[in-house]
């Protein structure tokens, strides 16, 4: 039992591991064999809003908001999915996705008035803090800067007038989403916005209704009872009532005149709508604070200010920074209290239960730890020191604690004696002297668990010290982490194989194209296949009189007589360093941008299994595929003078156990022209004063280094050559003739293998 659990540790590290988010309707209707029509109503389901931080009202108002939303009578139009005899029969057309069938909309679209001016100042900020957590944010201008901030959708409509450049913005909204959000958010570039609250506040809308929410100001004179929202703070507008005033807003721009832009919008919801601004509806307040002259993000403390949606007005980018660090550490002080309530709830309901206080798993609120059912479902400890782990990924007994494994348990260590200090403290005051020993593994279910001896050094209040021992558990949880959206990928997408061939290597072409006709030609695969002959200098001068790769190409014209309509192009390049960057850069020419390469090698074993992977793996303009093959180990170690069985050579799997996934080669890659294109023209500029850098790269490293894209990179069981050893090269780069040579090394066979040979050796030896 460990002498200390930290529990406050709970919520600290969030690590980037997925949980599929689900989607919560309001109501739910069971249907079988039937298609959907739009109807009258807008919402077919009313939902009933309890009480929580969004919520000021009392019970009457509640009482009166079931009543009205009662009276709102929605009848789904439900169509038979039937044959009728007397008719023609009309094919049903049925939407990709259920939400455009079930025409639910996403909630909210922010859009940002700014000015050529701050676009690239206070309109960046905005996009920094706050518009990666909205689901679409625009920002519109009236004349565009010479160079656009990036990722940033910016919106010139060719006029800074700020009444015409909100009539355009409205229009446009309308025009362009109006029929794919329920809210519309406007709201200035000095503006702060608290995301998290906003989408709150918009979850708990009805979307059925006119709505013109902010904050309520007078017009000049104040005489009339009506009100505008003041634009500095924002305000939402519902896509019904944008839906009632597009027709109106010809007229507004040419009959109201007005200097500022949000009263001139107020004026003509007013005007032609008879709506005026609210700044509570359904018992929720749209909240605000107005910043004063030279004031302290961090001094400001007021419960106005912790409550607020939207903070105005902001005239630095810099100090939209630090309002942002500010409202990001309140709601960090909301989620930890949360979290204690919430502890402290299932303490006291645990007494109720059969097992009581005993039932209750550490930490509070968090899976209790997976209990294995069988001896294989054991999850292994992993023991470490600050120095070493003792469970390496090649197998070897010890190695080096470095990179994310090092920063890992430094971070742990930190925080471990943190945590000490903060629970003992001012009694007795701690610091780490060493790391005595180290355990941890990784739950599926709860998350990193470690187990840490510590020897520390114990301080009192008069500075008396002592080393001490302790032992404690800390918990790294998994948390909610949203899914990323990937683009739309198929598989039926032609695969362009690129096989570059030396002198060298053409004797494995034989086996090579056999299996490529045998898994692509007699399957009638979507696949082309083109070779790359590359010539050293001594060969291609002798290429007339005698062709070293004569019998490829006769094997090629036969394989051409067999399929008829099949044809395999061949291409010859003269060169003494056959650089991938430069052999791509020939191929790249010769075909569309739009190509979907896979770079193989002449011990590669195309089947359909990997090539389905190559082309779901490969994203245009998103992700390049790297793959990791299985490489099998030598013969002459694994078996020496015995041969391998036959139920090793029948079934794949068996295979898998002879040989290892060599990270060290990337050959194999799977990407589309356009993005290596750009990748290269990017390199450009880097080897105008060093050619020779083309020599020293691969294809892997330009796409690392120059592309942006993301670089997947992951084992490959469908993906498997047999033992060779491959030539190193020494005029390429230091680093790839290294990896050359570990692969070679690596790939002779298994430590246990290794060992046995030359423990045989010796025993020869010595007789």
């Amino acid at each position: 039992p460990a002498d200390m659990r930290l529990s406050s540790f709970l919520a600290l590290f969030r690590p980037a591991l997925p949980l599929i988010l689900g989607l919560s309707l309001g109501c739910s209707l069971s249907l079988l064999m039937v298609s959907w029509t739009q109807g009258d109503a807008d919402d077919g389901c009313g939902d009933d809003l309890g009480t929580g931080r969004l919520f000021l009202g009392g019970r009457d108002a509640q009482r009166e908001w079931r009543e009205r939303a009662g009276e709102e009578d929605f009848q789904p139009r439900i169509v038979p999915y039937h044959k009728d005899p007397n008719k023609a029969h009309k094919k049903v057309l049925r939407t990709r996705y259920i939400h455009t069938e079930l025409g639910i909309r996403e909630r909210l679209l922010v859009g940002v008035l700014t000015s050529r001016a701050s676009l690239n100042t206070l309109a960046v900020a905005v996009n920094r803090t706050v518009a990666h957590h909205f689901h679409r944010t625009f920002f519109f201008t009236g004349l565009r800067t010479p160079k656009v901030p990036h990722g940033m959708s910016v919106v010139a409509h060719g006029d800074d007038r700020p009444v015409w450049l909100m009539y355009e913005t409205v229009r446009h909204l309308h025009q362009h989403y109006g029929s794919d959000y329920d809210w519309f958010l406007l709201a200035q570039d000095d503006t702060y916005m608290q995301a998290g609250r906003l989408a709150e506040l918009v979850g708990h809308l009805s979307t059925g209704q006119d709505l013109y929410l902010g904050r309520a100001e007078e017009f000049i004179g104040g005489e009339e009872k009506a009100r505008y929202c003041h634009g500095g703070y924002g305000y939402l507008l519902s896509r019904s009532l944008l839906a009632r005033l597009q027709p109106h807003l010809d007229t507004c721009r040419n009959d109201i005149l007005s200097v500022r832009p949000d009263e001139w919008l107020g004026r003509c919801i007013i005007d032609y709508l008879g709506l005026s601004c609210v700044e509570v509806h359904q018992e929720m307040s749209y909240r605000y604070f107005e910043l004063g002259k030279n004031a302290d993000p961090e001094r400001e403390d007021s419960l106005q200010f912790r409550n607020a949606f939207t903070v105005h007005p902001v005239p630095e980018p810099n100090l939209m920074y630090r309002l942002h660090k500010r409202f990001a550490q309140i709601e960090l002080e909301l989620t930890y209290l949360q979290i204690q309530q919430l502890q402290m709830q299932i303490n006291n309901l645990s007494e109720l239960t059969p097992e009581g206080n005993a039932g209750v798993t550490w930490p509070v609120g968090i899976n209790a730890p997976f209990r294995p059912r069988t001896r294989f479902e054991v999850i292994n400890w992993e023991y470490f020191t600050e120095e070493h782990i003792y469970s390496c990924v090649d197998s070897s007994p010890k190695c080096e604690m470095r990179g994310a494994d090092r920063a890992d348990v430094n971070a742990v260590l930190e925080v471990a004696v943190e945590r000490l200090n903060q629970r003992y403290q001012p009694q007795l005051r701690f610091t780490k002297r060493r790391l005595l020993n180290g355990y941890r593994r990784f739950d599926p279910t709860r998350g990193m668990e470690y187990v840490l001896d510590l020897a520390l050094e114990a301080y009192t209040q008069k500075d008396h010290s002592q080393v001490i021992a302790k032992r404690v558990n800390l918990l790294r949880p998994l948390s909610a982490v949203e899914i990323i959206p990937m683009p739309y990928v198929t598989e039926a997408t032609r695969v362009q194989v690129i096989l570059p061939v030396t002198a060298q290597d053409q004797d494995f072409v034989s086996n090579f194209l056999d299996m490529y006709v045998m898994n692509t030609l007699d399957t009638h695969d979507n696949v082309l296949l083109t070779f790359l002959f590359i010539y050293d200098p001594f060969d291609a001068q002798r290429v007339s009189q005698t062709d070293v790769f004569a019998g490829i190409k006769a094997m090629i014209g036969e394989v051409e007589k067999r399929y008829g309509d099949v044809k395999i192009p061949w291409i010859s390049v003269k060169t003494e360093v056959p650089s991938q960057v430069k052999l791509m850069d020939i191929i790249s020419k010769k075909h569309p941008v739009d190509t979907l390469f896979f770079l193989a090698s002449v011990w590669t074993e195309v089947n359909a299994d990997f090539l389905n992977r190559c082309r779901m793996n490969t994203i245009s303009s998103w992700q390049v595929f790297f793959p990791v093959h299985f490489q099998e180990y030598s013969p002459a170690v694994m078996y020496r003078d015995q041969p391998p069985s036959a139920a090793s050579s029948a079934f794949a799997s068996e295979s898998l156990r002879d040989g290892r996934f060599d990270r060290h080669v990337f050959d194999e890659a799977c990407f589309y022209n356009a993005d290596y294109m750009t990748a290269r023209t990017k390199m450009a500029a880097d080897i105008l004063d060093n050619e020779e850098l083309l020599e020293s790269m691969d294809v892997y490293d330009i796409f690392v280094r120059y592309s942006g894209l993301h670089v997947f990179r992951a084992v490959e069981p469908a993906l498997i050559q047999k033992y060779v050893r491959r030539g190193c090269n020494p005029r390429f780069s230091e680093d790839v003739y290294h990896r050359c040579v570990l692969s070679n090394l690596e790939g002779l066979g298994s430590r246990a293998h290794l060992a046995m040979a030359l423990f045989e050796q010796e025993q020869a030896n010595s007789t």
